[in-house]
């Protein structure tokens, strides 16, 4: 008898240990910080003032904000080595062609003129360039704005001749003279005026709102395991647009997103101007499924078309699965 119990209190010993371990691994992946990355620009800025505010902790929810450059922060998604990242829509199609798949699950602004083609001293319109040079980075958004632009100005690709150049790069290029224009969004549009006395925006993000939409695109997987984390993480952003927008709270965000990019308040408040910060209502109506730039989905089926027709990937997105709405019903 003896033996027998000391038998089974050896084996619920051992279950026990097991059970305790099991239990113990779910409560550290549970515990585990949702990481997201994110980079210069006024809509991802923003987060900032959530993280210093400790919202997320308030939400009940672990949040780590890890800062990139831009395109670096889309290969830490690649590589898995984040859950979620801070990208224009159109990239986030991009690194989904790649292997990378990912969701759109908040929109966090679009962009209202900080993102622009700039011209050189005597380039007083796009009509201006023709024939000329004009340095940006092929297959990005700046692209994108650029065809659009040339488009309404009557004109084709054909008419200019693009430069391949890094986005952080376009303020040294229009500083060295080689080109009559580049396409930029801030800081680097903003850096590249100031470089060139006389330079000028001859085209923005401004003449047509959605074109450039700023998303928060996460791993499929990690929005099935942590969907009511991420729900949390939305509802933050809420609180965030409003601390922004409200004119008694406002310098303090702003104060707040300066210092994460170095600059002073005076400096970073007109960048505000460029970037329309999505409320969850406004996002919830952007994600109704309609054609044209009012609509993700509509302006999401043009980035794809952008993408396809320039090489940028062979076969078009399925948009179904790349943009999840269930935070916005």
């Amino acid at each position: 008898m003896r033996s027998i119990c000391s038998s089974f209190v050896k084996q619920f010993s051992v279950a026990s240990t097991l059970i305790a371990t099991l239990l113990f691994a779910g409560i550290s992946h549970a515990a585990e910080p949702l990481k997201i990355g994110y980079s210069d620009w006024p809509g991802w800025v923003a987060w900032q003032v959530a993280i210093d505010k400790d919202w997320f902790k308030e939400a009940g929810v672990e949040v780590k904000f890890d800062w990139f450059d831009y395109v670096a922060s889309m290969d830490a998604f690649a590589a898995g080595k984040i859950d979620g990242v801070t990208v224009t829509n159109g990239d986030a199609l991009v690194m989904s062609s790649g292997g990378a798949k990912n969701v759109m699950i908040l929109l966090t602004d679009y962009s209202n003129g900080n993102d622009m083609i700039v011209g050189a001293p005597g380039i007083k319109s796009l009509k201006d360039l023709k024939g000329k040079k004009i340095g940006l980075e092929t297959g990005f958004v700046e692209h994108l704005l650029l065809l659009n632009g040339l488009e309404k100005a009557g004109m084709k690709e054909s008419d200019v001749t693009i430069v391949n150049t890094k986005t952080n790069e376009t303020p040294q290029a229009l500083a060295s003279g080689d080109l009559a224009a580049i396409g930029a969004w801030q800081p680097n549009s903003g850096e590249a005026m100031k470089r060139v006395p006389g330079a000028k925006p001859i085209y923005t993000s401004a003449k047509e709102p959605g074109l450039i939409y700023d998303v928060v695109t996460v791993s499929p997987a990690s929005l099935s395991s942590r969907k009511e984390d991420w729900a949390k993480v939305v509802k933050v952003w809420g609180k965030v647009v409003t601390y922004i927008n409200d004119p008694k709270t406002q310098p303090d965000a702003i104060k707040i997103m300066a210092a994460r990019v170095g600059l002073t308040p005076e400096a970073y408040k007109p960048f505000l101007k460029g970037t329309k910060l999505l409320t969850l209502a406004e996002g919830k109506v952007t994600y109704t499924k309609a054609a044209g730039f009012k609509s993700l989905y509509g302006s999401s089926k043009i980035a794809d078309d952008f993408n396809v027709k320039y090489g940028v990937y062979k076969e078009p997105q399925d948009l179904s699965k790349a943009i999840d709405p269930v935070f916005y019903k």
